[in-house]
């Protein structure tokens, strides 16, 4: 498989350890998933049985985000970290329908995104898609990447995605410092959009997620609202609504899901 620059690389999976993208691909109802992977979601719904549903409007939410930045904001590029599995209403289709000319970088660790990102290289004529395999622990090696410089003006304004990762980053990594360095390299007029688990409306069952993900070896950390939105915005100017639970930012009218079927915040914040 030949990715930008002519690399060849030949994904290696390992499907004896739980990945978080395969777990999400497997709340999503998606077939690129193994054993371990639906063993860990499946603890994770016994304490938190509305995470599907959860999953679904962060999954929804980030298409909002998306036709936002693109036909509101004037956005034209993105960079979306943490990219998990092809799905409906990838980065690149919901950016490129509303400006087909629209450039995306997806960055992913686990190998079998790879493996399928010939789907997420399919864009439109006017635009250009690139993915490289690459982890939100090791920034700088982001920015250096040559598809992110071969597809993206760093001059320019750029859409910075993180969303349904940073839990994902313990303090331990700092996710604050991560976060910087990224946003550091991104022009004024920029913008990060991110989502997080948050403990408020269901401590108990998003606790017991939690450790599902931990015992599955998969790091994990839910922070309150009010801890997320500092992690991520402090010093960006936030887009109305605000940072609010995933299914009502700018959400079309109801029904609405339950706060505590949902116990996830989002956001997009633009750099000054």
């Amino acid at each position: 498989m030949t990715f930008s620059g002519g690399e060849q690389v030949h994904p290696v999976i390992d499907t004896t350890k739980a990945h978080s993208a395969r777990v999400y691909d497997y709340y999503l109802g998606g077939k690129d998933n193994y054993g371990p992977d639906r063993e860990t979601g499946e603890r994770a719904m016994r304490s938190w049985r509305a995470v599907r549903t959860a999953v679904q409007e962060n999954r929804a939410f980030l298409g909002r985000a998306v036709r936002y930045l693109a036909s509101e904001a004037g956005i034209r590029q993105f960079l979306d970290i943490g990219t998990g599995l092809p799905s409906a209403n990838n980065v690149h289709e919901v950016a490129q329908a509303a400006a087909p000319e629209s450039h995306v970088v997806y960055v992913d660790n686990d190998p079998i995104v790879l493996a399928h990102a010939r789907a997420l290289l399919a864009s439109a004529p006017e635009g250009r898609t690139a993915y490289i395999q690459a982890d939100l622990r090791q920034p700088e090696q982001i920015l250096a990447s040559e598809a992110v410089h071969e597809t993206l003006d760093l001059t320019k304004p750029v859409a910075l995605m993180l969303v349904a990762i940073l839990h994902f980053v313990v303090d331990a990594d700092d996710p604050a410092g991560i976060v910087a360095t990224l946003l550091e390299a991104l022009p004024s007029g920029s913008y990060l959009v991110a989502s997080h688990v948050t403990p408020e409306h269901d401590p108990a069952g998003v606790g017991g997620l939690v450790r599902s993900y931990q015992q599955g070896g998969i790091p994990a950390q839910v922070r309150t609202a009010a801890d997320f939105t500092e992690l991520a915005f402090r010093g960006l100017e936030l887009v109305d609504p605000g940072v609010v639970l995933v299914s009502e930012w700018r959400r079309p009218a109801g029904p609405f899901p339950s706060p505590e079927e949902v116990n996830w915040y989002g956001g997009i914040g633009r750099k000054p």
